[in-house]
């Protein structure tokens, strides 16, 4: 197996989009480490909550260095973003959760804005968002995504949480520092997220 992934080589993985998503998976680790004595925070299936604490920085890496999300903000539900994106945020609409988890659902959405303005079709593959979402993302103006995060961020969770099995591979393959073990992991995501986009 050759040491750079398939994608790297694909004109629809660039490197300018992919970093960023690299980063935020990175970011999205690192804060369901933060956040293992509580994983019902970030929806995380419990039998890999401590184990990705129990990762090191460098392994947390490896593991996030996919070309997907690893985490979710209900981008498949297109009526919930519709409905979000189309209606005025109101102060009462903020939850009470964590300011780390604000933030990190913040840059979530700049991110999936950014990707949703693309003429590619990233935002679905990369995000699992569909088409629907990502036009009424691109109709939204930039100043309403910050809103949006303080509300948001309940809705943060682990992509695919109900998948024990794909948490505790990838889990598994990143603390091992077998990277074809890890590699066949995160193809096994990209099959994940395309058998969502089929009909």
């Amino acid at each position: 197996m050759r040491d750079a992934f398939l994608w790297a080589r694909q004109a629809s993985f660039a490197a300018h989009t992919l970093a960023p998503l690299r980063e935020l998976n990175r970011r999205f680790l690192d804060l369901a480490a933060a956040h293992s004595d509580s994983p019902g925070d970030l929806k995380f299936p419990q039998e890999t909550a401590a184990p990705i604490a129990s990762l090191s920085a460098e392994a947390r890496a490896a593991a996030a260095d996919c070309p997907y999300a690893l985490f979710d903000l209900r981008f498949h539900d297109d009526a919930h973003w519709r409905a979000r994106l189309g209606q005025s945020w109101r102060i009462a609409d903020e939850s009470a959760v964590a300011d780390d988890v604000t933030a990190f659902t913040r840059l979530a959405l700049f991110y999936a804005w950014h990707l949703a303005s693309t003429p590619k079709q990233g935002a679905q593959l990369w995000l699992g968002m569909a088409e629907s979402t990502a036009a009424a993302f691109r109709a939204a103006s930039l100043d309403r995504l910050p809103a949006l995060a303080a509300s948001e961020a309940v809705n943060l969770s682990a992509r695919w949480s109900a998948s024990t099995f794909y948490w505790r591979a990838l889990v598994a393959a990143a603390s091992g520092g077998d990277a074809r073990r890890l590699r066949r992991v995160q193809l096994f995501g990209l099959q994940l997220g395309a058998a969502r986009l089929l009909p």
